[in-house]
């Protein structure tokens, strides 16, 4: 996947948007066709298959990693703040709707993150958005935890979406014993962060209304005059 240029709006940040993965495709051509679909009853020795799989899910997932963390290295040399926020705007609300509509498959397969590693296609790339798109959220933050922030804020239904995927991450697989378990780490702090600070400025927003509520005093009707 080529790296984003980042400098000329929407158009420039699809590459960067566009979550489907290229995992999907070489995982196809490493594991050959007799290993990801066909009607067989599952052998004794399929266990083994379907860990062999995550395992080179794995290895695919690192080369992923390299490939985001390089487009976002683009954005973060990039020197107009104004055209941050632009992009890091489309970039989230595309990146939570792949997580909303990945997480419809899975729940719609009944698909749980303790299971092995999906064969069916469809299943397969919502896992690996899944995956890859709750792990870029960190990277993002990590990095630009203002803007970040700013549009978070912005959107309810994003936390519970951010929690969901966090947890299935936790169960895969994917991220233990590896680098990026760190990962993990960084969003769930994120989100209980940002909900943290959404709860206080509700609060502070409440008391404000109350101070100007009391600063106005009671208010005299036409009656009664």
């Amino acid at each position: 996947m080529p790296a984003c240029g980042l400098v000329e709006g929407r158009e420039q940040c699809v590459p960067l948007l566009a979550m489907w993965s290229v995992c999907t495709v070489l995982l196809a051509v490493a594991l050959g066709p007799g290993v990801l679909g066909g009607s067989d009853p599952p052998s004794r020795g399929s266990q083994h298959k379907h860990d062999n799989n995550l395992e080179i899910y794995k290895r695919l997932f690192e080369t992923k990693r390299k490939e985001q963390l390089n487009a976002l290295k683009n954005l973060v040399e990039l020197s107009d703040v104004n055209q941050q926020y632009k992009i890091i705007d489309i970039m989230l609300k595309g990146l939570f709707k792949v997580l909303e509509d990945s997480k419809a498959v899975l729940v719609a397969a009944n698909m749980q993150p303790e299971d092995p590693f999906p064969l069916d296609d469809k299943i397969k790339e919502a896992y690996s958005h899944v995956v890859e798109n709750t792990a870029f959220f960190g990277d993002v933050a990590l990095r630009f935890p203002r803007i970040v922030h700013h549009y978070y804020d912005r959107h309810a239904d994003w936390g519970g979406l951010l929690r969901w995927g966090l947890r299935f991450c936790n169960h895969t697989g994917v991220f233990t014993g590896g680098t990026h378990q760190h990962v993990l780490t960084l969003v769930l702090h994120t989100a209980e962060a940002f909900q943290r600070l959404l709860r206080e400025e509700e609060k502070r927003r409440r008391k404000e209304e109350k101070r100007k509520e009391m600063r106005k005093g009671p208010r005299i009707s036409r009656s009664e005059l």
